[in-house]
């Protein structure tokens, strides 16, 4: 999606479904930061998922940026190291300090769900498994004074097993019963996320691909009604 209107549409028809909205790399490029301010303005939250990767003091300034557009929640990629997201963590709450605004959640994203152990192992020379890579990380993010972590839903348990019940987990790779996997890898319901722990569960293409989004979203609502309150939506 990479037109205002389709999102702004979109929406005006999930707004009574969806805890936050997320909007990626595709919409922000195209619009820039005036759908950030729709959004907001029409009394939701936004999740800006643009995956910052660069050394520590370009990422740092790019976080303040970010800080003024007043979102709830934005990413970094763990691979990017320490120092790089110890970085992103003072600039913004230093920004957030400067703006007299709430500091934004700054999460750190691990293994992207797309990739398997081939991918990791033979791609990326980088051995283990993918759960002892993304628990790696989420570690060294936590050290690094980030809020939590993006990560596929099969890694909550460990995760939350390391760095306890506070630390913010994030949920992609959401997809319901019988719906495609697309191009995810590692997948799961939304139940059976929260159930283990998710803090925020992502359900995208699922809802936006479908031939009724509400529908859709009123369906796994209802499917997760019973242990919606562990967990939040986006």
């Amino acid at each position: 999606m990479d037109t205002k209107q389709k999102a702004l549409e979109l929406v005006k028809g999930l707004g009574d479904f969806a805890g936050m909205f997320k909007v990626g790399m595709q919409l922000f490029y195209a619009e820039g930061p005036e759908i950030l301010y729709s959004i907001k303005n029409a009394g939701h939250k936004v999740f800006l998922d643009l995956k910052l990767h660069d050394i520590p003091a370009t990422v740092a300034r790019a976080c303040r940026v970010l800080v003024r557009y007043e979102v709830d929640i934005i990413n970094v990629h763990a691979c990017g190291g320490l120092s790089m997201m110890r970085a992103a963590a003072s600039a913004v709450q230093d920004e957030a300090v400067m703006q007299g605004t709430k500091s934004p959640l700054v999460v750190g994203v691990t293994v992207l769900t797309s990739m398997s152990k081939e991918d990791l192992n033979y791609q990326l020379n980088i051995q283990g498994t993918v759960k002892q890579h993304v628990v790696h990380l989420a570690k060294l993010a936590q050290q690094a004074g980030l809020s939590g972590v993006v990560a596929a839903p099969n890694e909550i348990e460990l995760i939350r097993k390391e760095c306890g019940d506070v630390f913010t987990i994030i949920t992609p790779g959401i997809r319901p019963e019988n719906a495609d996997k697309n191009d995810q890898v590692r997948v799961m319901t939304p139940k059976k996320a929260l159930e283990l722990g998710a803090s925020y569960i992502v359900v995208g293409r699922p809802i936006i691909s479908a031939d009724d989004p509400k529908e859709t979203a009123k369906a796994i609502l209802s499917e997760i009604s019973n242990v919606e309150g562990k967990a939040k939506r986006c």
